[in-house]
């Protein structure tokens, strides 16, 4: 937490030197301002990590100035300190937006200040990785970010891009390694969801007597081996977006239940008759046919016209070789940063054998 300039405001000279020399001492950059004005000036003219300020001083309050910083600098941690230290206060101050507050003058003051700092900076570090991490992911699973310049990728990126921030459950489907989770990623990542949950669900890798509660969640003593009380991903997912993925192998007796799901936005964990009211997008997945699944009676066709809302086909690589090239230069850009290589690229033959070749695996393969 070295280097980290921290602003001190307060009216004391004796409070606002000891803070400076208690900050100094923990390898911190500081500065110090004797009232509000002077440290608003200062806050426009230099940049800071944290700012510490007195509630009680002449003209402009702690409190109006944490206003002021919070509407100009949003991001901005702001620890409030008083002399007065009443419950009336804290409560205020942390209404107003501050991140904690210090009592002045008590016998802990040094190491409370110490605490308090570095839990402040180390609380904004991990909301500036999250927002980093948050942007990376937006980056990696944006509809731009989809690999391919064929005609048929085109219309799929743009449909992710007219659908992405809709309500409307989207049915993805294709061939095994076609991208289909890609595709669903993409849709949350450019979606008014993107800082919710995404959570995923293999339908196929779960026996059904644990897909129920996967997707529902339990109470305690629902059942044998139900321990304590958990969460299933429609609950997990609220806010966000959930993808059942491999839809087609859910058991037909669970159908019922995801219809009710998907038709009311709420449902009840098993054992328990409490009722959750949800926000969750859905976004399902399949590599088979569903309406023959209808046809022949292994799915209900009320639960994929619900699921059908809108569907995204994903094209087999094989018919779109156009897009193999760039493929090519993605994944040894990818591997080279992965294993710190430096392969330049694929010669004309090897990128004619790769191109002659079918790929049953598509994309995967």
């Amino acid at each position: 937490m070295a280097n980290k300039r921290i602003l001190v405001v307060d009216d004391d000279s004796y409070v606002r030197g000891a803070t400076e020399e208690i900050l100094i001492r923990r390898g911190y950059d500081v500065e110090t301002a004797s009232e509000a004005k002077s440290a608003l000036d200062r806050l426009e003219n230099g940049e800071y990590d944290l700012l510490l300020s007195d509630i009680k001083m002449p003209g402009m309050s702690g409190l109006e100035l944490i206003g002021r910083v919070k509407t100009k600098w949003p991001e901005m941690h702001v620890i409030l300190m008083t002399a007065y230290g009443t419950v009336e206060d804290a409560v205020e101050a942390i209404k107003n937006g501050a991140y904690d507050y210090i009592q002045k003058g008590s016998e802990s003051t040094t190491s409370e200040t110490e605490i308090v700092v570095e839990r402040a900076l180390r609380f904004q570090e991990t909301v500036r990785e999250n927002r980093r991490l948050r942007s990376e992911l937006k980056d990696k699973y944006s509809s731009s970010g989809m690999i391919g310049k064929s005609r048929s990728m085109e219309q799929v990126v743009d449909l992710i891009g007219t659908v992405a921030d809709s309500r409307a459950t989207v049915l993805v489907t294709g061939e095994s390694g076609t991208g289909k989770e890609l595709v669903a990623r993409a849709l949350h990542y450019n979606s008014s969801r993107h800082s919710g949950p995404f959570i995923r669900l293999n339908c196929a890798a779960l026996p059904k007597d644990l897909m129920e509660s996967e997707l529902f969640g339990h109470e305690k003593g629902a059942f044998t081996g139900a321990i304590k009380q958990t969460r299933g991903r429609f609950e997990m997912a609220d806010g966000g977006t959930l993808l059942l993925d491999e839809i087609s192998e859910i058991d037909p007796s669970l159908q019922a239940k995801l219809l009710r799901v998907l038709q009311e936005r709420e449902f009840e964990r098993i054992g328990s008759t409490q009722t959750i009211k949800i926000d969750v997008r859905i976004v399902a997945t399949t590599n088979r046919d569903l309406m023959k699944e209808v046809e022949e009676g292994n799915f209900r066709e009320d639960l994929f016209y619900r699921l059908n809302v809108i569907e995204i086909g994903l094209p087999p690589l094989r018919n779109r070789k156009d897009d193999i090239a760039a493929l090519a230069r993605h994944f040894i850009d990818h591997f080279n940063a992965d294993n710190d290589k430096n392969i330049e690229g694929i010669s004309d033959g090897g990128l004619e054998l790769l191109t002659q070749y079918n790929w049953p695996g598509n994309v995967r393969e």
